[in-house]
């Protein structure tokens, strides 16, 4: 799992010389308290990095020049303590690179009625210094995330550690590489894109690799290693008899043992963090990477099937958001509906490829036939996944621009044996109700390809869009259609 203490996020506090040296320092030992206080929150999940109170323009530029290169730095919280004239921070925000939060707070909770004067209001004046602050960064139209409230409080700790999440998965978009094995399903449409004008918007590269360059790695995997992650397989999950040592479908198990680690050597080789496959472009290979992609997966890599490569990129950014959070991240379909009208329901699975990350349980290790693919029967981990509050989440290019749409769900316990469906699934109502929900999601051109996450909220999604400056849909227990429509229309005309 990603440890995301290697990143930091440095705290910056504006000011002024109008004050003198002893006020300043007081601002400078102030913002330390609060940075260390961050900086050890259980809820914060990298390093709160205090910087020395910026000034002058000068000063300013530089620090914003500073964190643009600085390798571990993924975000930059400011605050104004006093009064910071907002022209001295245009040149430094006009340059500026990392995703800003805004934090509007004070270094006082209460007001100390009996002692207050004017001392004391020249120090702690951040509730006119950071309107200042923040009419500049309106009047420069700059995308950023405002957190308000004392910096002790559960709820203001919890906003900020939400936004360095999705600080980081914007740090790992920026860099990621993604792989394509093969091309897209042929005829598909939701799972085509604009690749130049995704990695001019996020920053991530994605090229395609040859199936031959896949299975050229496959072969040369050693039969020693096979026989290691055999038993591995063996002793994390609950084997189907036919595949345990001595079994008649126990070289399957080796097969896509194989498999796994032939596909995981060539991203570790080659620096990928999310791939995707198509099983129409399998040629070599004996069956479709079932396990060897739920296992890829739950190791934090992004995957997608049918070539959807922009699905895989926001399942590993969506991994790394949510890392040493509990629950799962999952590529996910919508594949068939429950129309009870007492109790609709959506039935999540893929062919193969869920994340054990959401199971719940430990999952049986399976082989069965595959109607489609023309291989030989692939080995698949199967479970289902928890009840719970859930998010579906969908990267789709309009054309002109990406949209991200968001349905917010609650996955209910599947109570169902369905002998009959050797997969991996979830169950889910999705907000504000089925037929509200779903007409939303279609309205909104979502795909059928989406990531599935238990830990992370629409709130990271939000800040997310806010950091990449791209369109958001939410569909949620407030989803009305008739005012969705009318945002669509408004989107049109802002995005055109």
């Amino acid at each position: 799992m990603l440890d995301l203490k290697q990143f930091e996020i440095w705290f910056i506090t504006g000011s002024q010389h109008l004050y003198g040296e002893e006020t300043l320092r007081q601002v400078d030992a102030h913002s330390q308290l609060i940075a260390e206080f961050l900086d050890k929150a259980a809820p914060m999940p990298v390093r709160v990095v205090f910087k020395p109170v910026v000034k002058t323009p000068d000063e300013i530029y530089a620090i914003c020049q500073e964190a643009n290169v600085a390798p571990s730095c993924v975000g930059i919280v400011a605050w104004m303590h006093t009064f910071s004239p907002a022209k001295m921070w245009i040149r430094g925000l006009t340059i500026l690179k990392k995703p800003l939060l805004h934090l509007h707070t004070q270094f006082n909770r209460d007001i100390p009625w009996g002692d207050i004067d004017m001392d004391f209001m020249n120090l702690n004046q951040s509730a006119h210094g950071d309107r200042e602050f923040g009419f500049m960064m309106s009047r420069m139209r700059l995308n950023r995330k405002v957190v308000v409230g004392f910096w002790q409080e559960d709820a203001v700790v919890q906003k900020i550690a939400a936004w360095v999440r999705v600080a980081v998965g914007a740090y790992e978009l920026k860099t990621l590489k993604v792989v394509r094995f093969g091309d897209n399903m042929r005829q598909v449409a939701v799972t085509e894109g604009d690749k130049v004008a995704a990695e001019m918007t996020f920053g991530m590269s994605v090229n395609t690799h040859g199936i031959g360059d896949l299975v050229a790695v496959i072969n040369q995997i050693s039969d020693a290693e096979v026989d290691r992650l055999a038993q591995e397989y063996a002793d994390t999950y609950t084997l189907m008899e036919s595949l345990q040592k001595g079994g008649d479908r126990h070289s399957s198990l080796r097969d896509a043992a194989r498999i796994e680690l032939g596909m995981r050597a060539f991203l570790q080789d080659g620096g990928f963090g999310a791939f995707s496959d198509t099983f129409e472009d399998l040629h070599g290979m004996k069956q479709l990477p079932g396990i060897a992609s739920q296992r890829l997966m739950a190791d934090g890599y992004g995957f997608a099937g049918e070539g959807d490569w922009k699905t895989a990129a926001m399942v590993r950014v969506l991994k790394v958001m949510a890392a040493g959070l509990t629950g799962g991240n999952s590529f996910m379909e919508d594949y068939t509906y429950h129309f009870d009208p007492a109790n609709p329901l959506v039935l999540g699975s893929h062919m193969l490829e869920i994340c054990p990350s959401i199971a719940a349980g430990t999952p049986s290790c399976e082989i069965h036939p595959l109607g489609i693919g023309g291989k030989e029967d692939p080995v698949r981990l199967v479970f289902n996944a928890p009840a719970g509050p859930a998010i579906n989440v969908s990267l789709i290019d309009m054309g002109n621009r990406f949209r991200l749409l968001v349905n917010e769900v609650e996955a209910v316990e599947v109570t169902e044996a369905l002998p009959k469906l050797p997969v991996a699934r979830a169950l889910w109502k999705p907000m504000p109700d089925m037929a509200t929900g779903c007409a939303a999601w279609i309205l909104a051109g979502g795909a059928h390809h989406t990531v599935y996450s238990q830990n992370l909220t629409t709130e990271h999604i939000e800040d997310f869009a806010d950091i990449f400056g791209v369109e958001l849909v939410v569909i949620d227990r407030n989803t009305n259609l008739r005012q969705l429509k009318n945002e669509l229309r408004w989107s049109e005309a802002a995005f055109k």
